[in-house]
């Protein structure tokens, strides 16, 4: 699997990250034929350098980045009849991951390892599963380990779970917590809130995490936007914007509504209404029947 960046040309301080770089690859990448489940600790030092250089990587990247569409070959006639066409460029798009490093690695292994194919993540790579710390942390080593060798083979974009408020509640907090420390969560939190948000693919396909907003009128709304963001912030940005058709009308509010396991709260009943004490209707001499 050709997983190392080259180590051509470069600086001492570049030589020096490379190598930390592979060896964090190699270990992560190492328990591939190892039963699902097997953690891999990597060292917390080693997850926050991660963090800090993908967010980097992300402040130098558009809001909105704009792919090239994958390209093929003319037809050749040595080739036989089927195969005529062949691709030379391949992006696979891939959705949620939610911590399930397993089934990341058999998504790799199946569509090859860049450089050899070129991948878009769509967001959503913590929570849910016990594997959020493996799962984000090999897919910022790719992130990192082709910006020098391929910059155009691996985008990560933003999912609604790389939100604190969200990964808080749905399993990424207490992982950090227990396999590490709470400061490696904030840190996440610091390197999700610079992540890019939507994708372009040969100007035709937009691709993002979540639906459309009835407040998104041009694809310059999400150019604008401001980094390192909040989700909720980065919500209302776009009812805010200056148009004709949000004009006069009041900005929505966003917060999150009761899951179908949290039903909503009811009020106390009033001290002036009498409580209800009307009791069960019972038939008289009824048998008690036995199930």
């Amino acid at each position: 699997m050709p997983l190392r960046a080259p180590l051509r040309r470069k600086s001492s301080k570049q030589l020096r990250d490379l190598r930390r770089l592979d060896a964090c690859i190699d270990k992560l990448t190492a328990v591939k034929d190892a039963p699902p489940g097997t953690e891999v600790q990597l060292p917390e030092e080693d997850l926050v350098w991660l963090c800090r250089e993908a967010r980097r990587v992300f402040l130098a990247q558009p809001m909105l980045l704009e792919l090239d569409a994958p390209r093929r070959a003319a037809r050749n006639s040595n080739l036989r009849p089927d195969f005529n066409v062949r691709v030379i460029e391949r992006l696979h798009v891939c959705g949620d991951t939610h911590g399930q490093y397993s089934d990341l690695l058999k998504l790799l292994a199946m569509g090859g390892f860049p450089p050899a194919s070129n991948y878009l993540f769509l967001g959503d790579y913590v929570d849910r599963a016990r594997q959020s710390v493996e799962t984000i942390g090999l897919l910022l080593c790719l992130l990192l380990a082709y910006k020098v060798r391929r910059p155009a083979s691996f985008f990560l974009l933003r999912g609604n779970h790389e939100c604190a408020s969200l990964n808080r509640i749905y399993g990424f907090f207490d992982e950090c917590k227990r396999r590490y420390s709470v400061k490696l969560w904030r840190v996440f939190g610091d390197c999700f809130n610079c992540m890019p948000v939507a994708a372009v693919v040969g100007d035709r396909i937009l691709c993002m995490h979540g639906g459309l907003s009835p407040e998104l009128e041009s694809l310059d709304q999400i150019r604008a936007l401001a980094r390192p963001t909040e989700l909720e912030r980065r919500k209302a940005a776009f009812a805010n914007r200056d148009s004709p058709s949000s004009a006069g009308r009041t900005p929505p509010t966003f917060e999150f509504a009761p899951t179908a396991d949290e039903p909503p709260s009811r009020a106390a009943p009033s001290s002036s209404t009498p409580p209800r004490t009307a009791p069960r209707a019972t038939r008289p001499n009824t048998p008690a029947r036995s199930y």
